[in-house]
């Protein structure tokens, strides 16, 4: 049986991830096995690393679910895809079609979905398995590192767009200067927002990225959310991977302003939401995307309207991957790209 090198998180011990032979997959008929030209290493992924995550895993598990490739063999009940075929995949590897958010094409939020990387086995290494469902076409003058890039871009579309009320001119304070926070800024600036990332003095790195978007940078947001008129920013979107960041976002929303939460934090709140009740702030989550929002995120890449080059910190092979971790763990950079097909 052929193998290929893999990054498996095997345990749900921290630091459980190395490299591993990995078979290559059988697919099904209604898949296509794609030949991985790149992936980027999401903050999940760390996570799953650190053992801080609050998401069950199916160990050992394959990491990697932000990636682009190849389309190398076709599953014969697939139709209009080819081999040869460029392409960027979704994340929602198993989802039940007949769940009610399925049937009203929200299949993200269907509970009974699972997602590469953590639910099935995902994309760092040379081959993985696609239901044909999940594939979007990459135009030919759109590089495979940035067409990787699309899933974080979905995330921070739907975070920004889909589930924010920002109107032109409005004061938009980001909280968390990771890839998701830096590309939910660039996606408020394109919306007319008035934007500032707030992070902290050892994110000076992320920043100096942040900026490149025409983004304010902050280590503190109170004065920047109280310049206009003293009541605060109209909208906070909370990024960061901590669940206590919630309570300075509802401290810096001005009244019946708006607060999106993106970001995951595994420990409990500890403290009261009446100031968000006293406001009258509405607390929206987002989570994931769907077929629309990747379907304008690819036109927007394609036409450079978005450019993710800023927050591409380099490319590694797989059998550097932990080089690659440390760097965006320690803020030195903002997004790793893996190439398993280089390897």
């Amino acid at each position: 049986m052929s193998t290929s090198a893999a990054v498996v998180n095997y345990a749900p011990d921290p630091g459980s991830v190395e490299v591993r032979e990995f078979p290559k997959p059988t697919i099904g008929s209604h898949d296509v096995l794609v030949e991985v030209a790149a992936v980027g290493v999401c903050g999940s992924d760390l996570h799953q690393w650190s053992a801080s995550h609050s998401w069950p895993v199916n160990y050992p598990v394959v990491l990697g679910h932000e990636f682009a490739g190849t389309i190398v063999e076709v599953g014969t009940d697939v139709t209009n895809w080819s081999e040869g075929d460029r392409i960027a995949s979704e994340t929602a590897a198993v989802i039940d079609p007949d769940n009610p958010m399925s049937r009203r094409g929200l299949y993200n939020l269907d509970p009974n979905r699972k997602g590469f990387g953590y639910g099935v086995d995902g994309a760092m290494t040379r081959y993985t398995r696609v239901p044909a469902r999940c594939l979007h076409r990459v135009p030919g003058d759109l590089a495979f590192e940035h067409a990787a890039l699309t899933e974080p871009c979905c995330v921070a579309y739907n975070s920004v767009v889909e589930n924010s009320r920002i109107n032109p001119g409005d004061r938009v304070l980001v909280i968390g200067p990771g890839t998701i926070g830096i590309l939910c800024a660039a996606m408020a600036k394109m919306s007319g927002g008035d934007v500032a990332v707030l992070g902290l003095e050892s994110d000076q790195k992320r920043f100096r990225v942040a900026e490149q978007y025409g983004c304010e940078t902050l280590t503190d947001a109170k004065d920047w959310c109280l310049q206009r008129d003293g009541l605060g920013a109209d909208v906070v979107i909370d990024a960061a991977g901590v669940s206590q960041t919630l309570k300075l976002a509802i401290d810096l929303v001005r009244p019946a302003g708006w607060i999106t939460k993106v970001g995951w934090g595994p420990k409990p709140l500890g403290f009261s939401i009446d100031p968000l009740v006293q406001k009258n702030v509405t607390l929206q989550g987002s989570f994931s995307h769907h077929w629309t929002i990747w379907e304008r995120v690819l036109a927007l890449l394609a036409s450079g309207q978005l450019d993710v080059t800023p927050i591409i910190g380099g490319c590694w092979g797989l059998e550097d991957w932990h080089e690659s971790f440390e760097q965006m763990h320690g803020g030195e950079i903002v997004k790793a790209i893996l190439k398993p097909a280089s390897a």
